[in-house]
């Protein structure tokens, strides 16, 4: 992504931190947490490998075909699953907004959009994601923590942190998006 060096590792590590958190949802007991868990750890990742800063890493010009292709095939999963419920549909634009900035970087990994201006894709999706922050934001206030020797088994059946981080990808996503 372009910006900052500093921005840029800090969306790194809050991105991994984010998709290693995702990992040990993936131990979770119910089969819909670790599917979920599994296609949030992807975004994680590939959040943080995309947010690498530039001046730092450049990746060959193979890499951000290959994250669109990887992307894509998230999106055909979970375009998949969102015929089951509907909040698959978040999912699916996220690997949409992957693909799309993926894209973008590969079509000019030096100048981002080069135009004046925010293109209408990224402005729809920077939108989408900062209405999902709020929104995000508001839903995890009123979650209680589950105490020690409450319901939850484990790490991957914690609802509170389960939304953080879905909200802290949110965030990550409106960064990347605004630096492109």
């Amino acid at each position: 992504m372009h910006g900052p060096a500093s921005s840029g590792w800090l969306l790194v590590a809050l991105c991994a931190a984010t998709g290693a958190y995702c990992l040990l949802r993936m131990r979770s007991d119910v089969e819909e947490q670790r599917r979920a868990a599994g296609g949030e750890a992807l975004m994680g990742f590939g959040m943080a490998a995309m947010a690498v800063p530039a001046a730092v890493f450049t990746p060959p010009a193979w890499a951000w075909p290959a994250c669109a292709a990887v992307f894509g095939a998230a999106g055909l999963r979970a375009l998949w699953a969102a015929r089951g419920g509907r909040h698959h549909l978040h999912h699916l634009v996220g690997t949409g907004a992957m693909v799309y900035m993926s894209l973008v970087m590969a079509g000019s990994p030096a100048h981002g959009h080069g135009g004046s201006g925010v293109p209408p894709l990224t402005g729809a999706l920077l939108l989408y994601f900062a209405g999902y922050v709020l929104l995000a934001g508001a839903r995890l206030v009123p979650v209680p923590a589950v105490a020690a020797g409450g319901t939850a088994d484990g790490w991957g059946d914690r609802p509170e942190l389960a939304r953080a981080c879905r909200l802290s990808m949110g965030i990550a996503m409106v960064a990347m998006l605004a630096t492109m």
